[in-house]
């Protein structure tokens, strides 16, 4: 196998993936972006076809992200390897190795400058039902509407917290969905706190106004205080309704009431993926929302040298902080091989302002530890191993586990084929919960622990066998 020539590999293709190409390309750089998904644009601009014509309704800036995607796809100095997924990474001797599969063989790709734009998933938390055919997530739904012009359902509940929501909830209702319930638990009153921050991104209002419109032309009356606490399932055993709350400011339930709906989506903000950036072994942090994000400096770049990140890995700030992050940490990649690029305090004040605002985002939408007071000794904890509250408490009280690591080990929990992707983070509060410890009191080592996993996408024994 012959090395690969001095170039920067960007991983991940939504806005900080593409802002990050698209900046190292424009300074001189020869880039290679790697991508999981079929199609540029993230989960953030998914979209359809070219055929679908409708579909900037179902986007508030999908002309933003086109002509993103359309200038990275067309730029001499990019290369795309699309539906590629990292299995494998080290760094050595100044060098990432980055083992990944391509259309359907193994390639091994080795960079002194590399970027990770690896994105975040749906946060979740468990309840009664949870695991029922038709409860899904906010962006599962969204997936759905944006990439395949998919209505989920008929009848359907939108719920959890977030600005997320609104988008969501919205685009259900523009493809024909009755959204019966938007729910958030938090109340809206929480953003007086950071009024000035809203204040100094008056975009922000026009995004929440642009909603309401649509929440008005289709009917759909957004709740506060409110969550879903179970789901119940019919003789077929799919979604047949759901227990919606009214909670207080801790989420404990002070009054709950039925709705029957056939699909609803849940979910309370997101969790980076940090997979990639944990085999890599960069130093992470825990956020302010109890969230791992990797540490970087002021030109995005991490621990090791060489290596930078941008979006949501760094923290939680949605796509207008990934864009700017993508920008300095291309520009710093492609400085960082020998290439002409000046990182300006424009970028620097640009990436400061979208910062603030993210801040503002987690202190106006907590996820407060009442929600764990839903949960039943029945309820499915782990999903994949089908792991039951119950098993969980069993192996801390009983067989004696004091952390999530020991308890995975004795009930299970986390072991399946999403290797904890879903379940790892509400587990760690779970643990500490049955052995007396406060959230604040969990160690940053156990947090971060949890992302962390030596194969980051499964991988058959025949394509490695195949493979270079």
């Amino acid at each position: 196998m012959k090395p690969e020539p001095a170039r920067v590999v960007v991983v991940g293709g939504g806005p900080a993936g593409l802002s990050a190409a698209l900046n190292a390309a424009l300074s001189g750089a020869s880039v290679l972006l790697i991508d999981s998904s079929s199609r540029l644009g993230g989960q953030y601009w998914r979209h359809l076809p070219e055929t679908w014509l409708e579909q900037s309704e179902l986007h508030l800036d999908l002309d933003t992200g086109l002509l993103l995607i359309s200038a990275v796809a067309n730029h001499p100095k990019i290369e795309i390897w699309s539906g590629a997924e990292i299995w494998s990474a080290t760094h050595e001797d100044g060098a990432a190795t980055l083992r990944l599969i391509t259309n359907g063989v193994e390639k091994i790709i080795t960079t002194k400058a590399l970027v990770l734009a690896t994105g975040a998933y749906d946060r979740t938390l468990p309840f009664p039902g949870w695991d029922i055919p038709g409860v899904m997530t906010p962006g599962g739904a969204q997936s759905l509407i944006k990439g395949n012009g998919i209505a989920v359902g008929k009848r359907v509940v939108v719920a959890g917290s977030g600005p997320f929501l609104l988008p969501v909830a919205a685009g259900l209702a523009q493809v024909g969905c009755e959204v019966i319930e938007l729910l958030e638990a938090n109340s809206p009153l929480r953003w007086l706190k950071s009024l000035p921050t809203l204040i100094q991104n008056l975009s922000k209002i026009g995004e929440a106004a642009h909603y309401i419109a649509i929440f008005n032309r289709f009917g759909v009356r957004p709740k506060f205080n409110r969550a879903v606490v179970a789901a119940h399932a019919n003789q077929d055993g799919e979604l047949e309704s759901v227990s919606i709350a009214k909670i207080d400011s801790n989420f404990k339930i002070k009054k709950i009431e039925r709705v029957k709906c056939d699909v609803a989506a849940i979910g309370w903000g997101f969790t980076a993926d940090t997979s990639l950036a944990g085999a890599l072994l960069l130093k992470q942090l825990v956020t302010k929302d109890e969230g791992v994000a990797v540490l970087v400096d002021e030109n995005q770049e991490s621990s090791i040298a060489g290596i930078f990140a941008a979006g949501e890995i760094t923290g939680i700030g949605g796509s207008e902080l990934s864009i700017a992050e993508g920008v300095i940490a291309g520009l710093a990649a492609a400085k960082y091989i020998g290439c002409k690029a000046e990182i300006s305090n424009n970028h620097h004040k640009t990436r400061a302002k979208k910062q603030k605002f993210a801040k503002a985002l987690i202190s106006s939408y907590p996820v407060k530890s009442g929600w764990q007071s839903w949960l039943t000794d029945e309820t499915i904890i782990c999903r994949c191993e089908e792991v039951k509250y119950s098993k969980l408490k069993f192996a801390v009280t009983e067989l004696g586990a004091t952390d999530s690591r020991t308890a995975k080990l004795l009930s299970r929990c986390g072991m399946g084929m999403c290797q904890g992707r879903i379940c790892g983070r509400f587990v760690v509060d779970l643990v500490a919960n049955e052995s007396g410890i406060s959230p604040s009191d969990i160690s940053e080592k156990e947090r971060i622990s949890v992302g962390n996993r030596p194969i980051i996408t499964p991988i058959s024994i025949e394509l490695l066998a195949n493979g270079e």
